[in-house]
């Protein structure tokens, strides 16, 4: 692979995690609001104003502007150069998807007022959009290095669970952006428990969603668990799931100890930060054992690895 196609692939997956903590900053320090209704400049300006709140936006727009050029590249290259791969023409025209989503999202809540269910779809969009291109890197790594792992097979039960438990991950992370749009971060002043209580007496208020994300951060662990111990009892034929299930399993821990911590510190900004990244990971992680647990297409499996060497010339 050559050194610009590996700075590409960097540049764009590294560049899509940091475009999503931005906008978690802006969430985290209320900065929705830091350059008006106005878009794509600020305040009618090319430049913010100096406030704190405009420089955070501006700069979370500017990052993203700067990162989506970057994945709309990355996408050409994959759609033209391994596109005899039909994951890999998924991953590119999925980025490419899910960056105008994203893009049309942050500009439609800027310029018109939404409501909290939409504003938390958000930052979902913007964990799938990160998903695809990271897979996207993975899988060019993978095809450069002559193995994606996939021709063995494993159990229909493991690659049942594996999206199964995608999708648990990613309602967590819609609960978790609909606490914050909510502004019911605190609305449980202790943790584990609700304001001294197993269950609050509130359940249609802002203790109710505090403890539905909770409820489902529980739920994420278990079938996190039991992904896990599937993916141990077929872990001498798919060691790559197993390593990447022990990782959900370690991500899945830290992300409650964030959360609660969260909490318990007022919603101290790098704790708040941390508990963002470390669900953003988990969710590429468990994006990864879905492509993972998904067999070879038969086409691409007898292709011979001729065109690599073209893409790499073309690159």
């Amino acid at each position: 692979m050559s050194r610009r196609l590996k700075f590409l692939t960097w540049f764009s997956v590294v560049g899509m995690f940091i475009v999503l903590m931005a906008g978690a900053l802006v969430s985290k320090t209320g900065s929705g609001d830091g350059c008006g209704a106005s878009w794509p400049l600020c305040h009618g300006e090319l430049l913010p104003d100096g406030t704190m709140a405009s420089l955070i936006e501006y700069n979370h727009r500017a990052v993203s502007g700067i990162v989506g050029i970057a994945v709309l590249v990355f996408s050409v290259v994959l759609w033209r150069n391994y596109g005899w791969r039909p994951e890999m023409r998924f991953f590119a025209g999925a980025s490419v998807f899910f960056l105008l989503l994203q893009s049309a999202l942050g500009a439609w809540v800027v310029l018109a007022p939404q409501p909290d269910w939409l504003l938390a779809i958000h930052f979902g969009v913007s964990s799938s959009a990160f998903a695809v291109v990271l897979l996207g890197g993975v899988m060019l790594y993978q095809l450069h290095r002559g193995d994606t792992g996939r021709r063995t097979l494993v159990s229909p039960k493991l690659r049942r669970w594996a999206w199964v438990t995608l999708i648990v991950i990613y309602a967590v992370i819609y609960t978790g952006a609909y606490v914050r749009h909510t502004n019911s971060n605190l609305a449980c002043l202790d943790w584990p428990l609700c304001n001294g209580r197993l269950i609050p007496a509130d359940l249609f208020g802002p203790e109710g969603i505090q403890f539905m994300h909770r409820l489902s951060a529980l739920g994420g662990a278990l079938v996190i668990a039991w992904l896990l111990y599937l993916a141990y009892q077929e872990r001498k034929a798919r060691p790559d799931i197993y390593k990447a299930a022990l990782w959900s399993m370690g991500l899945i821990i830290a992300q409650s100890i964030f959360g609660g911590m969260s909490v318990l510190n007022r919603l101290e900004t790098f704790t708040v930060m941390m508990h963002s990244a470390v669900i953003t990971v988990l969710f590429g992680v468990l994006s990864y054992i879905c492509l993972q647990v998904t067999p070879e297409p038969e086409l691409a499996a007898s292709r011979a690895p001729q065109p690599l060497e073209t893409a790499e010339a073309r690159t």
